[in-house]
This record gives C-alpha cells, sequence and structure tokens, in this order.
C-alpha cells in the first residue's frame, strides 16, 4: 500500500512559505521551486538500495556504499513540472528524463493528455513523477495510467503542496504509489484550486498570469 509523507524539513517549509506569497515574483519563485525539489530529492531518494565497494583514499583503501539497483527516471507533469527537475538532476545527474503533458479541462475538471516522452527502459528504472500541486489528481492519476501502459512498475510521486482530496483519490487510483508533499492543505474550492495553496503553479513559474 502507498503511503504519504509530508516532509517537514525546516529549510523546506521556510522556503515554501516564500513560496505561497503571492508577493513573490517569477524569477524567485522559480529559483525556490529548483531548491525545494532538490531538498525533497533527499528524502525521496532516502530508500535506494546500496551496495558495498573499497575505495581507495590517498591514505588507505575505505569500505564505502554506493547506489545500487535500479536506475532514476524523472517525470515532470507539463508544464509547471518543468520547474522541479532542474533541481532533483543536480543530486541526480545520471537520471533519465521523460515527459507528460496533461492539462485539466476547466469545464470538467478531467486531465487530458496531449504529450507523452518516456524513457526506452523505463520498466528498468524508478521513477518519480514530479508536480508542484496534487489538487484533484486528476493529472497526476492520468499521468501514472500513462506510465504504466509504457511498462513502468515502479513508481513515487512528489509534489510541493498536497490537498486531501487529491491524496485519496491518488491512493485509491494507486495504491501501489508513495505520495511526498512539501504540505498537506485544507480542501480545493469550487474552481479546483488548492486552498491555501500557492495559486497556479504553472502561471506562478512562467509569467503567464
Amino acid at each position: 500500500m502507498g503511503r504519504l509523507y509530508v516532509i517537514d524539513h525546516p529549510l523546506i517549509q521556510h522556503k515554501l512559505a516564500i513560496i505561497r506569497d503571492v508577493n513573490t515574483g517569477a524569477k524567485e519563485f522559480r529559483e525556490l521551486v529548483d531548491e525545494v525539489a532538490m531538498l525533497m530529492a533527499y528524502e525521496v531518494t532516502r530508500n535506494l538500495p546500496l551496495t558495498d565497494i573499497q575505495v581507495q583514499t590517498p591514505v588507505g583503501m575505505a569500505q564505502c556504499s554506493v547506489i545500487s539497483g535500479k536506475k532514476i527516471g524523472l517525470i515532470p507533469i507539463l508544464r509547471a513540472g518543468l520547474g522541479m527537475v532542474s533541481g532533483m538532476l543536480r543530486l541526480i545527474p545520471t537520471a533519465r528524463v521523460g515527459h507528460i503533458g496533461v492539462y485539466r479541462d476547466p469545464e470538467t475538471l478531467q486531465p487530458v493528455e496531449y504529450y507523452c516522452k518516456l524513457p526506452p527502459d523505463i520498466a528498468e528504472r524508478d521513477l518519480i513523477v514530479v508536480d508542484p500541486m496534487l489538487a484533484t489528481g486528476g493529472s497526476a492519476i492520468a499521468s501514472i495510467n500513462f506510465i504504466k501502459q509504457k511498462g513502468g512498475t515502479n513508481i513515487r510521486f512528489m509534489c510541493l503542496i498536497a490537498s486531501p482530496e487529491g491524496v485519496a483519490a491518488l491512493k485509491k487510483a494507486h495504491p501501489d504509489v508513495d505520495i511526498y508533499t512539501a504540505a498537506l492543505d485544507e480542501c480545493l474550492n469550487d474552481h479546483g484550486y488548492i486552498v491555501p495553496g500557492l495559486g497556479d503553479a504553472g502561471d506562478r513559474l512562467f509569467g503567464t498570469k
């Protein structure tokens, strides 16, 4: 059964407070989302398997550990998920990056796919799907559906802010997927936005509103 992890590290919470602020401009917003994604990546990758090796240092042999097992795949949900990739790649530079384009129909609030490009060896990778917001859960559920149809099996979902409704929907649709978030907010409003949330993450990242 997939679990919910709320990452409450002080640095993450401090930066998230600035991200939420309506007065934070697009440049600072982008930089902070990038930083928080990098910090969250530490927690998301905490349970990656290790293998022991010996390393020759300048003064002797050291018993060390390196990551073993499957390789990593990062899959941002377009477009807002792009803002989280650079920070994660600084920690995991060998990760392959796929992209899924899903938008939410403003009338039905249902996801519509318009793009899907994934690494060819997706079945061999530990996959982290990223999107700043888990609101209704529709985009996350649809994206993970597409990934599973392509052969992905070991999947985690990472966001900055989640709603209780989105968490419940994602857990119901994909009970095998762990969810990582920096905040679990109060609820959704009538327009499907998280309250108090941070507004439209894509518009704030790219200055389109």
